[in-house]
């Protein structure tokens, strides 16, 4: 089994090496950063890996785009399947905004969806998957109700977390008109499952990436929750990359165990403080305080880490 704190290692290297970019404005160079420490250690572990969610195809993207291989051993069948978001909210990093993160998540191979870099409708609540409760095929007075049916509330007890994004106007008047809280987030919206799975809101609703919903899936199998998603295609070019990827029911909706169908190690490290981890802290010479979460379904861990890094 791999060792977790090799793994957690990778976030915690990404968000320490994004820390000089803080506020500065310069999403891309952050985001760069974050990437090429990443990839130098895992290519320092000894397993053979392949990304299967990274940056993007060969030709946009120079490290860990989807297909590559990483890792220090050198044989011929891959061990694991990686999906990472070395910098999950650039924007909120080149802002000095609260909650960008640095996360990845691990499956033995085949454990993970190849998810195309396309938007994806999504639902997720912190209801044992056991109980269904939410789907996405259902109204949001619907998913509400039996939600607070279930919970033993009334509606104006549940708090939603919704991207503020333009395409949720409907959606934000909706949940308003019925009375439940709304917590309108900026960006980061695997920050927003991981504080639903924590119990800090009741629902994640809207559209965000479908790659992201791959690593929250992943978070909410240690966790325990619901998840549905949806692949949204703009145009006939996302829906041959999809093809590509082997996806060819556009319209399935998938549960967690779809999206991710193998026991996983999920790792995220606080690159800007937020309410799921504090960011990286600079000390004297050089060396950098993290704080990471570390979730393992192999063995339902949950670790919590503060490391002091020297460079």
């Amino acid at each position: 089994m791999i060792n977790l704190l090799e793994i957690a290692k990778a976030t915690q290297e990404a968000a320490i090496a994004c820390y000089d970019f803080i506020g500065k404005g310069n999403e891309k160079l952050a985001d760069k950063a974050a990437v090429d420490a990443m990839r130098e250690v895992f290519n320092a572990i000894d397993f053979k890996a392949r990304i299967v969610i990274g940056e993007g195809e060969r030709d946009e993207a120079p490290m860990l785009f989807i297909g590559e291989e990483v890792g220090a051993k050198k044989i011929k069948h891959i061990e694991y399947d990686i999906a990472v978001d070395p910098l999950e909210g650039t924007t909120i990093c080149a802002k000095a905004m609260p909650g960008s993160l640095s996360v990845l998540s691990i499956t033995e191979f085949g454990g993970m969806l190849h998810a195309p870099d396309v938007y994806m409708d999504k639902i997720a609540s912190n209801i044992p998957s056991s109980a269904q409760i939410i789907d996405l095929d259902e109204s949001i007075k619907t998913n509400l109700n039996n939600l607070a049916k279930y919970k033993k509330c009334d509606v104006s007890d549940l708090s939603v977390i919704v991207l503020d994004r333009s395409r949720h106007q409907e959606i934000i008047a909706k949940i308003r008109e019925l009375g439940a809280r709304i917590n309108l987030i900026t960006d980061g919206d695997i920050a927003a499952v991981m504080a639903v799975a924590l119990k800090q809101a009741d629902l994640y609703l809207g559209i965000g990436g479908a790659p992201e919903g791959v690593l929250a899936a992943a978070a909410l199998k240690t966790l325990g929750g619901q998840f549905m998603g949806r692949l949204l295609f703009a145009n006939d070019d996302e829906k041959m990359k999809a093809n590509k990827l082997g996806i060819h029911d556009l319209n399935k909706k998938y549960s967690l165990n779809d999206l991710v169908s193998k026991d996983a190690i999920f790792c995220a490290t606080g690159v800007t403080s937020g309410s799921l981890l504090k960011g990286v802290e600079e000390m004297n010479n050089r060396s950098y305080r993290t704080n990471s979460l570390i979730l393992s379904s192999f063995d339902k861990q949950i670790l919590k880490l503060e490391n002091l890094n020297q460079l």
